[in-house]
């Protein structure tokens, strides 16, 4: 069994509500939930959450609702790997274990079916415990800088001040969309980002975390923007 999981709480801060906040017509669980409906890749979908309006939302949009989230699981410094394994241990416990388990975050209104699909052929591919999407920087980070206690400018790399920019090795970050991971390596806590894990890379124009009002307001603007370029 193939299983997804979509993590939603009640208790978002900087953006209030923002799982279930509509996004170009509806809530934003709903594109989550839509997308790996329209992948067949699972044989359930489930949303863990603590918060009874985000569960009915989810029932309402085709995805399941088995339990209730913990509240330990709840607050603010939960992370994605310990609510992903409790709801890999619940499955487990109450329907059988799944060999996979895919993390689709609740505000990943990018997220493409064929993108799933693609991360799990990755993963299949060898011996990974997880796979996820990522996309490259939009200027070299070696050559970043910070600004110190009187706003002055300090390099984090002062030995790349002289680098050419095309000598730089490549960078690149979590596009903050979904993870496929093997159901031992969630329950067991195994890190990300690290050598056990293969990457699909998406190009940075499909990319857009929702963390502020701000990045919610970009994200509006890039939805347009794609639909207007990839009209259904």
């Amino acid at each position: 069994m193939k299983l997804a999981v979509i993590p939603a709480r009640g208790g978002s801060k900087r953006i209030p509500r923002k799982n279930i906040k509509p996004f170009r017509g509806k809530p934003a669980i709903c594109w989550s939930i839509e997308a790996a409906r329209a992948s067949g890749l699972f044989d359930r979908i489930i949303v863990s959450t603590d918060d009874e309006e985000i569960a009915a939302v989810a029932l309402q949009g085709g995805a399941e609702v088995p339990f209730v989230r913990p509240p330990e699981l709840s607050n603010d410094f939960a992370g994605t790997t310990e609510v992903v394994a409790h709801a890999a241990e619940w499955v487990t416990a109450h329907w059988e274990k799944p060999e996979a388990v895919c993390c689709i975050y609740a505000t990943a209104p990018f997220v493409r079916p064929a993108d799933l699909q693609a991360a799990w052929n990755i993963l299949e591919s060898g011996d990974w415990a997880y796979s996820f999407p990522v996309t490259d920087f939009g200027a070299p980070i070696f050559r970043s800088f910070k600004l110190d206690d009187q706003g002055a400018v300090e390099m984090f790399f002062p030995e790349h001040f002289t680098t050419r920019s095309q000598d730089l090795p490549q960078a690149y970050h979590d596009a903050g969309q979904f993870y496929w991971g093997r159901t031992q390596a969630w329950q067991d806590g195994l890190r990300i980002f690290a050598a056990h894990s293969r990457p699909l890379v998406i190009p940075r124009w499909r990319v857009q975390d929702i963390d502020t009002p701000e990045d919610w307001a970009r994200a509006e603007i890039l939805a347009r923007l794609l639909d207007e370029a990839e009209p259904d």
